[in-house]
Parts: structure tokens; sequence; C-alpha cells
């Protein structure tokens, strides 16, 4: 059976929207949940012949992104779900793989846009990856962009 599911999240609607589905299915199965924000590293500009002072703003992400799923394990937490999370720097697919060896998860959740053709092809799929590397299982949810609520899922 499932104990701990691992919940990547991107701060983005779509990707909050396998909440609901988890939170009805984690209270009778006894799961922990385990929501991840990876937060990839900003591209380095270089600009000829001029000066730069790069400010390192990486901890000011890391704590938006800590700040962004401590309000949902809350929400989680007040409808009597176990709740951690996890916040990590890197590129999304290995980082979701590599946190669910690191934590033991034995199930990914996630929400996939569900591209295909050229707009996979473009942009990647984080979801197909993860989805062809994990050792655990992996369920994924397809959202239609037009059908995914916009309300905040801390905010309940």
């Amino acid at each position: 059976m499932y104990n701990r599911v691992l919940v990547p999240l991107d701060g983005s609607p779509l990707a909050e929207a396998i909440i609901p589905f988890l939170t009805e299915i984690a209270r009778p199965l006894d799961m922990s949940i385990v929501l991840l924000r990876v937060i990839e590293p900003a591209p380095t500009a270089v600009v000829e012949g001029a000066r730069h002072t790069f400010i390192d703003v990486s901890e000011t992400r890391r704590q938006d992104a800590a700040t962004y799923l401590a309000s949902i394990a809350s929400s989680l937490e007040r409808r009597g779900l176990r709740a951690a999370l996890e916040v990590r720097a890197g590129r999304p697919d290995l980082q979701i793989l590599e946190c669910a060896r690191d934590l033991g998860a034995d199930l990914i959740a996630m929400s996939t846009h569900g591209r295909s053709g050229f707009g996979r092809l473009l942009f990647g799929s984080v979801a197909e990856q993860v989805l062809r590397q994990a050792e655990v299982p992996v369920f994924m949810m397809r959202q239609a962009a037009g059908k995914v609520s916009t309300a905040p899922v801390g905010s309940g």
C-alpha cells in the first residue's frame, strides 16, 4: 500500500489541481503527503563590456517556495492530513526523482498539462520524464487549462 506520496508543485493552479483528489484518498489510506517545490536556477546573463553586480536571490526564492508550500500544508493539516514540505533546487524532473528516493516515497502524484506533439517538443515534459524514470508508481492527472480552479489551495 502507499504510505508516503510526493506531490511536486510549481506554484500554478494546474499543478495544485491534484490536491483535492489527494485529500479524498489520503485520510482513508492513512497516507502522508510531502509537498515539493523545485526552484530552477536562474539563467546567467553576460553583457559584453559591462560591469555587473549579481544579487543572489536564491535564498529569497527558497523562502518564498517554503512559504507557499507551508500554506498548502497547513490547509491539509486542518483537514486532518499529515503533510510535510521539501524545497530543492535544480532541474525539476531530476529533483522530483531524487526527492522520491531520498524520502522513501512510494507514490508520486502530479498534474500534467497533457501537451502533445509540437507543444511537448517545444516545452519538454517534466511529467513525462518523471513517469519514464521513476522507481515508484506515478499517478498523473491530466488537467485542461480551462477546467482548473484559480482559487488558491491553501486558502481553504
